[in-house]
């Protein structure tokens, strides 16, 4: 994600670094002074959500953050880390996956602003770019708000590059999954008989990944006594999409999952945008 090809986490950074304050009162807007829950899906280190929680922590309204991550672990850091750096900060972090954190949400007393940052929503097919948003939907209320993050299309060259790293990087990433199936599932795989190809459709703005068979080889797995994998040479593993989107795209995403376009935020080169969206009316 530091890589000087990797244009999406640094982009997004600078428009929370410059736009923090007016995204922070487009989320709390609909909460009118009632206490508003902060809800991230996928907080990680929480580095740029930090700084939407300064700007919501100088408003009127009470704030409580709850981080929503699947990594125990992950979340004890990030809670230590805020307890240093906004100790002032109520927080709830939550080990869970996406749904059932919704789910528990949904019954939860104020306003909520929920955010999915970071453009995961790309790595979604496009039906299940609207089935998540639907999901993402369900829960909220006409005083609720969410916040989406959504790389746009661009050169098609800068997009391929970022997912093809002059240093190998994401080809290790992919070859990572590799690594892991020999580790956990006591396969076999070859790494040297792989190769990383990413490729990217301007037409439909997918951009994939895949990992291709240099040769004919069979594939066995621990895990699965008796059985092996007859692979071609050249055939090729689906691995990574990530779709890019043009800002109509949006709006129509968001109303086919009951939402509208409350506010967009996007960099001074139109990289990346910040999406505040609410239930339809």
């Amino acid at each position: 994600m530091g890589l000087p090809e990797y244009y999406l986490t640094r982009t997004e950074l600078a428009i929370f670094q410059e736009q923090g304050a007016a995204i922070g009162r487009a989320l709390g807007a609909g909460a009118a002074g009632q206490p508003l829950a902060v809800v991230e899906l996928g907080a990680g280190d929480g580095l740029k959500t930090k700084l939407l929680l300064r700007e919501l922590l100088a408003q009127p309204a009470p704030i409580t953050y709850v981080p929503v991550d699947i990594s125990p672990s992950a979340l004890e850091e990030l809670v230590a880390s805020l307890h240093t750096e906004l100790p002032g900060l109520p927080t709830e972090p939550l080990a869970a996956e996406y749904g059932a954190a919704l789910a528990q949400l949904a019954t939860r007393p104020g306003a909520k602003a929920v955010l999915f940052v970071g453009s995961n929503l790309g790595n979604f097919t496009p039906d299940e770019q609207v089935a998540f948003m639907r999901e993402l939907a369900q829960p909220l209320t006409p005083a609720d708000r969410l916040l989406v993050g959504f790389d746009l299309r661009k050169d098609p060259r800068r997009i391929r590059a970022a997912y093809d790293d002059a240093q190998g990087v994401t080809a290790e990433f992919n070859y990572n999954l590799l690594r892991r199936l020999n580790a956990e599932a006591g396969a076999d795989f070859e790494l040297d008989a792989w190769q990383h190809f990413p490729d990217y459709d301007p037409s439909t703005g997918a951009m994939r990944s895949w990992l291709v068979s240099r040769r004919a080889q069979t594939v066995h797995l621990a895990s699965l006594p008796g059985q092996s994998f007859e692979i071609a040479a050249w055939e090729a593993v689906h691995t990574e999409s990530s779709y890019k989107f043009t800002l109509p795209q949006i709006a129509t995403l968001a109303a086919n999952a009951g939402l509208r376009v409350v506010e967009v935020f996007q960099d001074a080169a139109g990289d990346f945008a910040d999406v505040v969206l609410a239930l339809a009316e």
